[in-house]
């Protein structure tokens, strides 16, 4: 499993709970769950975006040792 991966999953739970949230708060009329909702997708989406790069940072240090053995 990649450095990224937990990251990853971690940013898709909080991406998930936004939605869900969001849409709470819309059919309640609150508009504060509303915002935390978007929020909280913004968060999971960067975390997720994180992962990634973390990932791909992983698979070139491993393509480097790779080239010196």
């Amino acid at each position: 499993m990649g450095s990224g991966t937990g990251d990853k999953a971690e940013g898709k739970v909080d991406e998930l709970k936004g939605k869900v949230k969001e849409k709470a708060g819309k059919a309640t009329g609150n508009e504060q769950a509303q915002a935390e909702g978007k929020g909280d997708q913004l968060k999971g989406g960067a975390k997720q975006a994180w992962g990634d790069v973390k990932n791909a940072g992983d698979k070139v240090k491993n393509a480097v040792k790779g080239a010196k053995n």
